[in-house]
């Protein structure tokens, strides 16, 4: 790169921060913080603990839209000092350093730039995702236990809590099914890209003839919702199983049928929680997830309809696949709404989905 090639770019750095100064009302959010900051301090304030997390969430949240565009700022300005200093000195070391900053500084904009584009309602909510296997037996169990592990290592990357709600052991390997209750800041705003089938396509290890197989696995995320979210759920339209819970690899979380097992009757929805040891809690936990679930029905059925009205036609099933891994006869992962591919699939299945969760928010603004 260019000393002009840089100068270029660092115009276009200080234009898009610009951009994000004009658009983010840093005075208000300011006062804000103070406000919550104060409330904080009150002796009263852990009286209700659901209240004070909600006042905790929405200061962390403002935080990082001011911290994170500070630093941006800082990056900036050292930025700066280091290309006027390199235009005098003509320092090949120095020259290096500065193309390492502004390399820097363009993905920390990026990353803030992705950071704004969350800005759904739910987007800064803790997220709730369900793994479940297609057909295919322990084929499809085991890549279900694959993506399994992959999102919780990415979760782990973001500083993410994972807590396992249910968990259903396949048969011979894999899962049946699995749900995660995954907390943090933005977690189901990332976590929405994820929605889908994923398609893996391999040498199988349970083929003795080493044949390439190809399985399939559902990811289905929604947001935490708050209570007071007004959803109605009627006594008679649900129906409570309660059951001995066992956990991951089939040890005895509890020795009381503690687990429980909501079935909303209209919709055929089913919610299961096994996390707790009380039964009450379990049922509080579930009866949560069938409040968001049901919530994001009622989103998908009004955004039908709007699609029906403006004439869109969209496939549903196992052919609709969001996104393929292949490890034979090449190694590949490629998104197939976004065209993004990356040929290291190794890394992918070991966490590194950002750039699939990037390049489908991004498209959601083209």
């Amino acid at each position: 790169m260019e000393l002009a090639e840089i100068g270029n770019e660092l115009g276009r750095m200080m234009k898009r921060i610009n951009e994000f100064r004009g658009s983010l009302d840093l005075d208000v959010k300011r006062e804000r913080i103070k406000e919550l900051e104060m409330r904080m301090t009150e002796p009263e304030f852990w009286d209700n603990q659901e209240e004070a997390q909600k006042v905790i969430n929405e200061s962390n949240q403002l935080k990082s839209y001011v911290e994170g565009f500070e630093e941006l700022e800082e990056k900036l300005e050292n930025l700066e000092v280091s290309y006027e200093l390199v235009k005098e000195e003509n320092d090949p070391e120095l020259f290096a350093d500065l193309e390492q900053e502004i390399t820097g500084l363009r993905s920390a904009v990026d990353q803030f730039e992705l950071q704004m584009l969350l800005s759904e309602p739910y987007d800064k909510n803790n997220a709730i995702l369900e793994l479940h296997p297609g057909a295919g037996g322990t084929e499809s169990q085991d890549w279900a236990s694959i993506l399994l592990r992959m999102y919780q290592r990415w979760a782990e990357g973001k500083g993410f809590t994972v807590e396992t709600l249910d968990y259903l052991p396949g048969d011979e390997a894999g899962v049946k099914s699995v749900t995660l209750w995954i907390k943090g800041h933005n977690a189901y705003g990332y976590l929405k890209a994820e929605k889908g089938v994923h398609r893996l396509v391999r040498i199988s290890p349970f083929d003795s003839s080493g044949r390439r197989h190809t399985s399939f696995a559902s990811c289905e995320v929604t947001p935490e919702m708050d209570d007071d979210v007004d959803i109605e759920i009627n006594n008679e339209d649900i129906n409570i199983d309660t059951y001995r819970a066992s956990g991951a690899g089939g040890q005895h979380v509890n020795t009381t049928d503690s687990a429980v097992r909501i079935t909303h009757l209209p919709t055929k929805i089913v919610v299961t929680c096994q996390s707790e040891r009380s039964q009450i809690q379990n049922r509080e936990r579930a009866m949560k997830m069938l409040r968001s679930k049901l919530y994001q029905l009622e989103l998908e059925r009004q955004q039908q309809e709007l699609d029906e009205i403006r004439g869109e036609q969209k496939e549903i099933g196992w052919g609709s696949q969001i996104r393929s891994y292949v490890f034979h006869p090449y190694t590949m992962v490629k998104d197939h709404r976004t065209n993004e591919e990356v040929g290291n699939a190794q890394g992918v299945i070991d966490g590194n989905i950002d750039p699939f969760i990037d390049s489908y928010l991004r498209s959601l603004i083209d």
